[in-house]
């Protein structure tokens, strides 16, 4: 209940101030699981996607955020619970493998699942290299995956920013993409997975007209961070 009442607050309250224009909404199934895969420009990101669609779309989110104390905590946990975020136990032996397994039991109960492929913020406005977890997702439920390109996020919140500026922002919605039935090879399996995801990264960089590097967006921003320390040590 209380993710729909955040929605009816937000929605004419983004459209008031963002005049988010979205496109291809059409193409998200009525009801059963897929997943939707989008750029990420700006932690907002998260919030125009749900907020601007029909369906309830949940995002994985780190399981800290739902075991606050105090006030303040049991505030924030009740929040991110009512907005549909799914807990992730990221002390996990293996994180990934939890991350793969709790988006998919999400999608095989028919939830919209809002994914990331980058895996991280995009630090100059390019699109990165898709991981290839998504695809996984995908061939391991037979959902479909919906590319999804935002716009004007980066205006809105920039890295570092906390209180939004006002900007235009739109979200294109292409046609869902549907993966291979997986193969009993491991290995191919991986190239199974590789090569939808590079699919799904051409479609989501047709969409949002971003240029395309063939580069892990966390290993490049980890990269930056430390020249910018050897510059400053410098």
């Amino acid at each position: 209940m209380f993710y729909w009442v955040v929605k009816v607050v937000l929605r004419p309250l983004f459209q008031l101030c963002f005049r988010p224009v979205v496109t291809g909404a059409h193409h998200i199934p009525r009801r059963g699981g897929a997943l939707l895969a989008s750029n990420h420009l700006s932690m907002c990101d998260s919030l125009f996607l749900p907020v601007m669609t029909r369906r309830r779309v949940s995002f994985l989110a780190k399981s800290e955020y739902f075991t606050g104390r105090g006030v303040r905590g049991r505030l924030k946990a009740a929040f991110v619970r009512g907005t549909g975020l799914i807990p992730l136990d990221r002390d996990d032996a293996d994180a990934a493998a939890a991350a793969l397994a709790t988006g998919a039991r999400a999608v095989k109960a028919g939830m919209l699942l809002g994914v990331y492929p980058e895996g991280t913020r995009s630090p100059d406005g390019r699109l990165y290299r898709g991981k290839t977890g998504v695809a996984r997702m995908a061939m391991s439920t037979g959902v479909p995956v919906l590319p999804v390109a935002m716009s004007g996020t980066e205006r809105v919140q920039p890295i570092g920013r906390v209180l939004p500026r006002l900007a235009r922002v739109g979200v294109r919605i292409g046609p869902p993409l549907y993966p291979p039935p997986p193969a009993a090879d491991p290995d191919v399996r991986r190239r199974q997975a590789r090569d939808f995801t590079d699919r799904l990264m051409a479609a989501i960089a047709q969409l949002s007209g971003q240029p395309r590097v063939d580069l892990d967006a966390a290993e490049h921003k980890a990269q930056l961070a430390a020249l910018r320390r050897a510059d400053r040590a410098g």
